[in-house]
């Protein structure tokens, strides 16, 4: 089993920003696809990036401009540079480990993310 462990959620007002870490449990790191997700109370959980293992992005709509995903295969972490947040970003945020090769998919426990007018 796999472990990811999500990190830098927390209270902060529209316009500002937060950056989330999630730090994967896993012995090959480099050669997995990342993203990051996220759900609120009643809602289906939705994309918001991700990051392949060639370092190719792709982001939400909704995000595109204020996210920005990157990894550290080295510290085995990829993070989301939030930058002006608005309330509608408020959230539980997942991160996700998915092999290529053997479709295998993991994810974190979550981290809240809540955003004040």
């Amino acid at each position: 089993q796999v472990q990811l462990v999500e990190s830098g959620g927390g209270l902060v007002q529209a316009g500002g920003s937060l950056r989330l870490s999630c730090v994967a449990g896993i012995a090959s790191f480099a050669n997995k696809d990342l993203g990051w997700y996220r759900q609120v109370p009643g809602k289906q959980r939705e994309l918001v990036a991700t990051i392949s293992s060639a370092e190719n992005t792709k982001y939400a709509d909704f995000v595109k401009g204020r996210f920005t995903i990157a990894r550290d295969n080295p510290k085995k972490t990829v993070y989301l540079q939030m930058n002006n947040l608005k309330p509608e970003d408020t959230a539980v945020y997942y991160c996700k480990l998915q092999s290529k090769f053997t479709g295998s998919t993991y994810w974190g426990q979550g981290t809240q993310v809540t955003v004040s007018p």
